[in-house]
C-alpha cells in the first residue's frame, strides 16, 4: 500500500472510531452523567500514557510547568465536558459539527494571546463561521437552542488547550504533557462524576472502557495518518466525521436536522474547513532581496 493511501486509510479509520465513540458516549447519556463519561474516558488515557515512562518514572515529576499543566488540564475538562453534553444532548451531526468550529474561534484567540495578525480574507471567513453559529442557535427566536453555545463554548475551551500546548512545549517534552493532562483531566472530572455517580451496569462499565479506547486509538490514528501525507485531502476525510454522524444519527436515533440546522451546519463546516486548509498549505518559500 502506498504512503498516501496507508494515510487515507488511517484518518478514515479514526474518524469512524471518533464517530462510534461519540455513539456510544450519546446511548450512555441517557443514564450515565457526561462527567463520569469523561472520568472514565480521562483515566482509560491515562493509562495508555503511562507506558512512555516505564524507563523514567520520576520524568514528569521534573517538570518546570506545573501551574501551565494544571491549567490546561481544566481548560481541557471543561472543552470535554460540553463535547460530551451536547453529543448527549444535541443531534448527533450538530455536536460533532460544532466540535469542527475550533478553527473560527482559534484565530481572534491567537490575536489576542499569540500576536498574530489575520489578514482580511481570513477574518471575513470566520466572520462567516459565526454567523453559521448564530443562524443554527437562533438567540433570538422562539426556536433558541442553548446548546449551540454550550457546543461553541466547548470550541472555545479546545482553543485554550491549543495555546496552553503551545505555551508547555517551549520546554516540556510531548509524553510530558500528554502525562498531565491525561493525570488533570480524570482528577477534575472525578470530582463532579462522584457527586453525581451512577453506579453502571457491567455491559455500561464495558462501553465507559470502550469510550476511553476508541477516542485513544480514533485520535492516534488520524494524527498518525497526518504524518504520512499531505493534509489538503486528509482534513477533508477528517471532516467526513460530520455526515458520519449525520447517517447514524438517523439509523440509530431517528435524528433529522431541521432547514436551520442545515443551513449553520454548512456555514460552521465551510468556514471552518476553509480555515484549516489554507492554514495547513505550504507557505512559499522566501525570496531574498536581490
Amino acid at each position: 500500500m502506498t504512503t498516501p493511501a496507508r494515510a487515507i486509510l488511517l484518518v478514515s479509520a479514526g474518524s469512524m472510531m471518533l464517530v462510534a465513540m461519540a455513539l456510544v458516549i450519546k446511548h450512555l447519556g441517557t443514564r450515565i452523567p457526561v462527567a463520569e463519561t469523561l472520568f472514565f474516558r480521562s483515566a482509560v488515557g491515562f493509562l495508555f500514557v503511562l507506558p512512555f515512562f516505564w524507563r523514567n518514572p520520576m520524568e514528569p515529576l521534573r517538570t518546570k510547568r506545573p501551574g501551565a499543566h494544571l491549567l490546561r488540564g481544566f481548560v481541557g475538562t471543561m472543552g470535554n465536558l460540553c463535547f460530551f453534553w451536547t453529543v448527549t444532548h444535541m443531534l448527533l451531526a450538530d455536536a460533532v459539527a460544532l466540535q469542527f468550529s475550533r478553527p473560527l474561534f482559534m484565530l481572534p484567540l491567537a490575536v489576542l494571546f499569540l500576536g498574530e495578525q489575520p489578514d482580511l480574507r481570513r477574518s471575513l471567513i470566520v466572520m462567516t463561521g459565526f454567523i453559521g453559529i448564530l443562524v443554527y442557535a437562533r438567540p433570538f427566536t422562539a426556536g433558541f437552542d442553548p446548546g449551540a453555545l454550550v457546543g461553541a463554548a466547548g470550541a472555545v475551551f479546545s482553543c485554550w488547550v491549543v495555546i496552553c500546548i503551545k505555551w508547555l512545549a517551549r520546554t516540556e517534552p510531548t509524553r510530558v504533557i500528554m502525562f498531565y493532562y491525561s493525570l488533570w483531566t480524570a482528577a477534575l472530572s472525578a470530582i463532579p462524576a462522584l457527586i453525581w455517580w451512577v453506579t453502571p451496569t457491567p455491559i455500561e462499565l464495558a462501553m465507559l472502557i470502550g469510550v476511553g479506547v476508541l477516542g485513544i486509538y480514533g485520535q492516534g490514528l488520524v494524527t498518525h495518518g497526518y504524518t504520512l501525507a499531505e493534509a489538503g485531502v486528509l482534513v477533508t476525510l477528517d471532516y467526513s466525521r460530520v455526515i458520519y454522524a449525520a447517517i447514524l444519527g438517523y439509523l440509530l436515533f431517528g435524528e433529522v436536522p431541521g432547514p436551520w440546522n442545515f443551513v449553520g451546519m454548512a456555514l460552521i463546516i465551510a468556514a471552518s474547513l476553509y480555515l484549516v486548509m489554507i492554514e495547513r498549505r505550504p507557505k512559499p518559500p522566501a525570496v531574498a532581496e536581490p
